[in-house]
């Protein structure tokens, strides 16, 4: 980027010489892909006196957020943001630090987005785990919406962790073995039910043995039993009259 006395002229985007106004003051900005996780911080380098990198930047691992979701549970999210600079002007100009202005939306976009969907839902409902492609989408989009104005495009943006608080994760685990048991049972009871039907129907179309409501009830009991049961069964053989 060049500038003339602090007054912006123009970019040059393009590699090689390049001869401009020797009055022009030159600042870099990369244009180049960028990552990063959200939670992370970074330290800044630092020189000494006469200039040379004494440390160079850092960044530490990516920390989920704590955050609730819609229906008020304590759950832990972060995503990892692809972004890179596409106006180099706005970038610079209209923001302090563009890379930590990123890195701030970013975060606050995750938690605002978080709070509008539950961790899960049993309906067709939109979820944090059960729709994670249309999340990440709208999770982009919310982010993207912030950075508009810094002259940074975002490229994606993903979930990389999503988990239920510690102090909640034994309940919610509980409550999600509990209601995969009972959609099981419940899908088992279905098909019990239609074969009692089938097994009903085929012995009176074809006239194998006659039954009374007392014996239909009996033998529709000890079918369901034998379908529905989540143990072997063992039969009983009546040898007497």
């Amino acid at each position: 980027m060049l500038l003339l006395f602090g007054q912006y002229k123009g970019t040059v985007k393009k590699s090689g010489f390049v001869w401009v106004n020797p009055f022009y003051s030159k600042k870099k900005v990369s244009l180049r892909i960028r990552n990063f996780e959200t939670g992370s911080s970074t330290k800044p380098e630092t020189k000494n006196k006469e200039g040379v990198v004494t440390q160079p930047k850092t960044r530490s691992a990516g920390k989920p957020s704590k955050v609730n979701d819609r229906d008020g549970n304590p759950i832990e999210i972060s995503a990892v943001v692809v972004w890179k600079v596409v106006d180099t002007a706005e970038a610079l100009f209209e923001v302090d630090d563009f890379e930590n202005f990123v890195e701030v939306q970013s975060e606050a976009a995750l938690r605002g987005l978080a709070t509008r969907y539950p961790y899960d839902s049993r309906d067709d409902e939109q979820s944090l785990r059960g729709s994670t492609d249309e999340i990440c989408d709208r999770l982009r989009d919310d982010i993207q919406d912030r950075l508009e104005k810094a002259g940074v495009q975002v490229l994606e943006a993903r979930i990389s962790h999503l988990a239920y608080a510690p102090e909640i994760a034994a309940a919610m685990l509980q409550r999600q073995q509990a209601s995969a048991v009972v959609a099981a049972r419940t899908k088992i009871v279905d098909g019990a039910v239609g074969m009692v039907e089938m097994a009903l129907e085929h012995l009176k179309r074809d006239n194998i043995v006659e039954l009374d409501a007392g014996q239909r009830a009996a033998l529709v009991s000890n079918l369901l039993v034998v379908l529905c049961s989540d143990r072997h069964t063992q039969p009983v053989v009546q040898t007497g009259a």
